[in-house]
């Protein structure tokens, strides 16, 4: 059951449940993305000058990445001692728009080219104004997936690699 909803033209965004491709369009994303999630601005994300704190947009990448890995299959974060590692090798993030409270926004992902042990992945953050939906930030990172024990690289499966492919339209780059 939905925690909350954005409003929308004509059909309610559930909050933190994965969006299809029209609930993303009709939020104003003109290209949907493989993984989206939607919430609203809370006011424990806002600094002294009622703006979102830039590291509430990391915070917000790191939720809908996780989420994303778990619908890949990479992991179920439920069996550390079989699962690989996943840390972020690199990451650039620009800071597009200001955002306020209560505004509701979608966070995507999509990964764009895979390695045999790694992987990037494109974040963006989208935020609903009265005139039109706007980019406000955009993140993309380097994801290496590591042993369990940390010793060593672990190779993407290949059901991950087929996902990576065929719903986000990954590069193969090995």
């Amino acid at each position: 059951m939905p925690t909350g909803l954005a409003s929308c033209t004509d059909m309610p965004v559930p909050y933190h449940l994965p969006l299809d491709a029209d609930h993303q369009r009709r939020f104003g994303i003109q290209e949907p993305q493989p993984f989206a999630l939607a919430d609203k601005v809370r006011f424990s994300e806002l600094d002294m000058l009622g703006h979102v704190n830039n590291v509430e947009y990391l915070r917000w990448f790191e939720t809908a990445r996780v989420k994303s890995f778990i619908a890949m299959g990479l992991t179920a974060y439920g069996a550390p001692e079989r699962e690989p590692r996943i840390v972020i090798r690199h990451a650039e993030t620009d800071w597009l728009a200001e955002m306020h409270q209560d505004e509701p926004y979608i966070v995507t992902a999509r990964v764009a080219s895979f390695r045999a042990s790694s992987f990037v992945e494109w974040q963006e953050v989208w935020v609903r104004r009265e005139t039109a939906t706007i980019k406000a930030a955009t993140m993309n990172a380097v994801l290496v997936t590591l042993a369990p024990d940390g010793s060593g690289r672990f190779p993407l499966p290949s059901a991950v690699r087929a996902v990576m492919q065929d719903v986000h339209g990954a590069q193969d780059a090995r």
